[in-house]
């Protein structure tokens, strides 16, 4: 972005075309040297400064043009115009400074930019304190000065001035990830861990809880006989032998108990299949009743 220097100490237009004009009489074959910016290269090429523009360059219309300059809002803006022209804050050339500010805003509006609406509001603002400077001053009837119409915008410019500062000063505190990164080292460590002593007043006391806790606990066991179906095939006998009948439900103890009541009927079975015991009934549904096979009638 390129503004009005108006404060700048330039040469004066002839004086320049008075030394190339006796550039030319010295050395017919000299050039008129391309304008020189500021000392400052404009560019590199092939590893080189380039410091004037090339007499045959070509620059498009629908260039791409850069805009170095990038501010934060209107009164970033203001406050890079004022220091750049070297103006007292407290006393704003009001009219140099508005002209700036809308070449400024007119620059964006010519190459299709955005601009944002507070940027309107400024430059409304700068023309309306521009032209409440141009009426006459009177002066109150109470004695009080009138107030000066640029006194909210320096205040303004003051404040975010100090803002700015501020914040540039806690940019340039080291930051991690920027300035400095954070050391991380593993270091493998094997470190056996100490458990407290045990003494015999703690084994003790643990044995005791053991013992009480074992006693809410009631346990029933059950002890498996030992069945065997020759032994009730022998009782079988030995009781068919005493009498001749015996009724069927008689055999059978049932205060026993299931287990011994179902090898007592498999011992009468097997008898039964062997041949050794019978087993008959006087009439149907009469009650069952068992005798030796091989006792004679």
């Amino acid at each position: 972005m390129t503004f009005d220097r108006t404060n700048e100490v330039a040469a004066p237009a002839a004086d320049v075309g008075a030394l190339l004009e006796h550039r030319r009489e010295l050395d017919p074959a000299a050039q008129p040297m391309p304008q020189i910016v500021d000392g400052v290269a404009l560019a590199r090429l092939y590893g080189e400064p380039l410091f004037a523009l090339p007499q045959d360059l070509y620059i498009p219309p629908d260039a791409l043009e850069v805009f170095l300059e990038a501010f934060e809002g209107p009164l970033d803006l203001l406050l890079y115009l004022i220091r750049r022209q070297h103006f007292n804050v407290l006393d704003i050339p009001m009219a140099k400074l508005t002209q700036q500010y809308l070449a400024y805003i007119e620059q964006i509006r010519v190459h299709n930019l955005e601009l944002a609406g507070e940027y309107l509001l400024m430059a409304a603002l700068l023309i309306e304190i521009k032209s409440r400077m141009l009426l006459p001053v009177r002066k109150a009837d109470t004695g009080e000065e009138v107030e000066d119409p640029r006194a909210e915008l320096v205040r303004r410019l003051v404040e975010y001035e100090r803002i700015k500062l501020a914040a540039a000063q806690l940019d340039e505190q080291p930051r991690i990830g920027r300035d400095f990164l954070r050391a991380v080292v593993a270091i493998e460590q094997s470190i056996a861990p100490r458990y407290p002593d045990v003494v015999i007043a703690d084994l003790q006391a643990a044995w005791i809880d053991l013992l009480r806790r074992s006693r809410l606990h009631a346990h029933h066991r059950i002890a498996r006989a030992e069945l065997s179906v020759r032994e009730h095939m022998s009782l079988i006998l030995k009781r068919l032998q005493s009498a001749r009948f015996v009724e069927f439900a008689e055999l059978f103890d049932p205060h026993e108990g299931t287990p011994v009541v179902v090898v007592h009927f498999l011992a009468l079975l097997e008898l039964t299949r062997e041949g050794l015991v019978d087993i008959t009934q006087a009439a149907p549904f009469a009650p069952l009743y068992v005798r030796l096979s091989y006792v004679t009638s």
